[in-house]
């Protein structure tokens, strides 16, 4: 009998999404980006019930207040909470996540959990 697996939209409709909004230092905004792209991103997308890692810089609120100081929202989506506690406990996040953070003009930031629906 063959294992059904389920399809990326089915597994999309069950994740987790993380966002955090970050106030980054304009003067560091090109060496987070560096590290977001060319080692976290990669090495989150290497763990499983990785879906999607995304570093997006406020534009503009279109309605309502921005986040307070908060100049990028950080989107990471896994198929499970279970699967991404798992990955922020590797030693690989525990390296790679305080570069992004003294990238920060303040570690005071807001930490939202979702369940897709």
């Amino acid at each position: 009998m063959a294992a059904v697996v389920p399809s990326l939209a089915q597994a999309d409709s069950k994740s987790i999404q993380l966002h955090v909004d970050l106030s980054v230092d304009p003067a560091k905004e090109k060496e987070m980006l560096e590290i977001f792209h060319g080692q976290f991103g990669p090495a989150a997308a290497k763990q499983p019930g990785f879906i999607n890692a995304k570093m997006l810089k406020l534009r503009q609120a279109m309605q309502g207040a921005a986040p307070a100081r908060a100049n990028y929202r950080f989107v990471l989506q896994f198929q499970t909470e279970e699967q991404r506690q798992h990955w922020i406990a590797t030693p690989i996040h525990q390296r790679l996540w305080p570069t992004i953070e003294k990238t920060l003009t303040s570690k005071d930031y807001t930490v939202l959990l979702y369940d897709a629906s």
